[in-house]
């Protein structure tokens, strides 16, 4: 009997291989049918490492077999590849379980033929474990091959960053990532969310930058009577200082206008008191209805919901105190806590985003008053997204100058995120977070 946790760890990675599916949609189809919150818990750990050291699996497998994963079924790969990561970083699974279970996967794939292939291919994996065909030089072949990262990505921090630091990076993005809580100021503080846990046996910590961040060190807050009661957003805690940088105020009108989940929307009614007016659009319908629970959920009675593209005309005439522009990006700096973004996205794809981030930024920048702000902010660490879209604004907007948050700027710990203009910047190898960006742009008349 194969144990239910590799099945639908092979399933899920099937799902992504073929393009049926993201991982985070694909894990929660196949681990809704299990009813062991452990083979939940072991499924979503396999198909996501599987996927976080793909490069270096396919590599071992054309190195011992001759064939490329293009040659091969992709049922046979998907099968490789969550046999391999079981095999050299799952110390607790028997290495003779994840080769009997493999083998019985192609048979059951309909691949009868290709079980030979696997056992043997397995095994040797297994015997020669310690000395695997892996390069430690030169730098690209380490980070792109050994470390498991897009050639073409490896390429580009190395030349930006230097060796050293794009290792550390690459490294960051091979470790799974905390779980990391915002408690809601609407509803709770961090310290009384945390005693409320921990009663429920959910052990956290706060986290070293985020006032209201907590990483969830033992226990399931999920599972808890908390989850639900708008205590507590799941949210990185990059992405909370990004909200805090936009830096609401309470009586504020704020736009924001890619809000979904709300994450952000949240954190910024929370910041403003739920005193003011925030006006939370975001373009797929549904991707509002996901805002619209995450609202719901908050408590905030201060923000609106409106389905609109932040490329076109808006629905609303009123200029804001801020507009926040959360820009559709690679998402290439959260490889870490989503690691198939790392195969879904190629080079090609940035001059279409920044393009897009353009338009939003030149059609958004109407909506701010005189005086207001406009924060441009994207998870991605690439300049074409970042420092190219925001110079290109500036260069036809000349109304708008870039000025630093005093209130982030007065912290000395947040103070070391910001580049001498002021930009938020937060690096996986320097900073320990995931890489978010963001920007502060003043409309001076």
């Amino acid at each position: 009997m194969i144990a239910p946790a590799r099945i639908a760890a092979y399933e899920t990675l099937l799902a992504v291989a073929q393009g049926r599916s993201d991982l985070p949609s694909a894990l929660a189809r196949t681990r809704a049918v299990l009813d062991d919150e452990r083979d939940r818990a072991l499924a979503g750990e396999i198909a996501t490492g599987a996927i976080r050291w793909q490069g270096a699996a396919d590599h071992i497998v054309t190195a011992f077999s001759g064939r490329g994963a293009s040659k091969l079924d992709p049922e046979i790969v998907a099968i490789l590849r969550i046999s391999i990561f079981q095999l050299l970083h799952l110390d607790r699974v028997p290495a003779s379980a994840v080769v009997d279970d493999a083998v019985d996967l192609a048979r059951r794939a309909g691949k009868r033929s290709a079980s030979g292939f696997v056992n043997a291919l397995l095994r040797r994996v297994s015997r020669e474990k310690t000395r695997l065909p892996l390069p430690s030089t030169p730098p690209l072949d380490l980070l792109s091959i050994t470390l498991s990262h897009p050639r073409w990505l490896a390429a580009r921090w190395i030349a930006r960053h230097g060796a050293e630091a794009a290792e550390r990076w690459a490294n960051f993005n091979n470790t799974p990532a905390p779980l990391i809580l915002r408690a809601n100021r609407l509803v709770t503080t961090a310290d009384a969310l945390a005693r409320a846990l921990s009663a429920e046996g959910v052990t956290v910590e706060p986290a070293r930058l985020a006032a209201d961040a907590l990483v969830v060190t033992g226990g399931n807050p999920l599972l808890t009577p908390l989850a639900g009661t708008g205590a507590f957003v799941i949210q990185d805690e990059a992405s909370q200082l990004v909200g805090m940088y936009a830096s609401a105020q309470p009586g504020e009108r704020i736009l924001d206008a890619c809000a979904s989940p709300g994450g952000k929307t949240t954190l910024m009614a929370a910041a403003m008191q739920d005193i003011g007016v925030l006006v939370a659009a975001d373009v797929r319908g549904k991707r509002l209805a996901l805002l619209r629970r995450t609202v719901a959920a908050s408590g905030a009675r201060s923000i609106r919901l409106v389905q609109a593209d932040a490329r076109a005309s808006a629905p609303y005439r009123a200029q804001f105190d801020a507009v926040l522009l959360d820009a559709p990006c690679s998402g290439l700096g959260t490889i870490r806590r989503d690691p198939d973004v790392r195969w879904r996205r190629t080079e090609a794809d940035l001059p279409g985003l920044a393009a897009a981030q353009r338009e939003m930024l030149d059609e958004l920048a109407t909506r701010v008053r005189p005086g207001g702000r406009l924060i441009y902010s994207t998870c991605s660490g690439e300049p074409d997204e970042n420092e190219d879209v925001v110079g290109a604004f500036l260069a036809a907007h000349a109304e708008f100058v870039r000025v630093t948050p005093a209130a982030f700027a007065a912290r000395s710990d947040l103070a070391a995120l910001l580049d001498a203009d002021g930009t938020l910047r937060t690096l996986p190898f320097r900073d320990s977070l995931e890489a978010f960006y963001a920007v502060n742009l003043v409309r001076q008349r």
